[in-house]
């Protein structure tokens, strides 16, 4: 594993443990607490809507990520009721 996917790596284990059950794996939500199930990106660019969609397919509606996202993926964000953070901001909250 290279430095710098392991910093990612790292950092999702840390956000799952500070927002929820931390579960991990291939095809299930980064962590589950109560009714939410989410997901932790560290990507060097902002998580985009097709990212959205194939979470929202997975059932999940929360999203945390260090670097953000893009206009597109806060509307469809607004539309299919999938709160989004990043770093420590709800930047689209939940109906």
């Amino acid at each position: 594993m290279r430095k710098s996917q392991k910093r990612g790596y790292n950092y999702e284990k840390v956000k799952a443990r500070q927002r929820g059950y931390p579960k991990g794996g291939p095809g299930s939500p980064d962590y589950v607490k109560g009714g939410r199930k989410g997901e932790v990106k560290r990507w060097a660019r902002p998580v985009d809507k097709g990212t959205l969609n194939k979470l929202a397919l997975k059932g999940i509606n929360e999203v945390v990520s260090k670097e953000g996202f893009t206009e597109p993926a806060k509307d469809y964000a607004k539309k299919k009721n999938i709160r989004l953070i990043q770093g420590k901001k709800v930047v689209v909250r939940k109906k």
